[in-house]
């Protein structure tokens, strides 16, 4: 497989993850948004999603670590070994960055408001983003 192709793959890996971490927000915000009262879960939710935002430190690290391996691998025999490795931790790492979307749409049943709700799938967002392939690679 061609370098190029793996980039497009993993470019489409990356807004399939965007669309798996924002899609239940909307969805169960569309089902179930209205007439939700206020509760007392609604801030132990809302710090529980940023608190999430931290499982993707250690992620990111070992994300970086792989894209250095893989920059290292090119056009070496090991390079298709080093893009599936990087493929690999990169997932790990949009599971982490996801976490707070899906944290937002399980406190939208307790009635978190819309401004808390934003910021954390606006925190998933900008940390999906730091997932992309950079373009220096391949």
């Amino acid at each position: 497989m061609k370098r190029s192709e793996v980039r497009r793959r993993l470019a489409l890996e990356w807004w399939r993850q965007l669309a798996v971490a924002l899609l239940p927000l909307f969805v169960l915000n569309l089902l179930f948004g209205e007439g939700q009262q206020t509760g007392l879960l609604t801030m132990p939710l809302f710090i529980a999603g940023l608190a999430s935002m931290f499982v993707s430190l250690p992620l990111f690290s070992g994300y970086k670590r792989a894209l250095v391996a893989t920059e290292k691998a090119l056009d070496t025999p090991a390079e298709h070994d080093a893009w599936l490795e990087l493929a690999r931790v990169r997932r790990l790492g949009f599971l982490g960055a996801s976490l707070p979307a899906w944290m937002a749409a399980v406190a939208l049943f307790a009635g978190l408001e819309a401004i808390p709700l934003v910021l954390l799938a606006i925190s998933s967002i900008v940390m999906l983003y730091l997932y992309r392939i950079p373009r220096q690679l391949g």
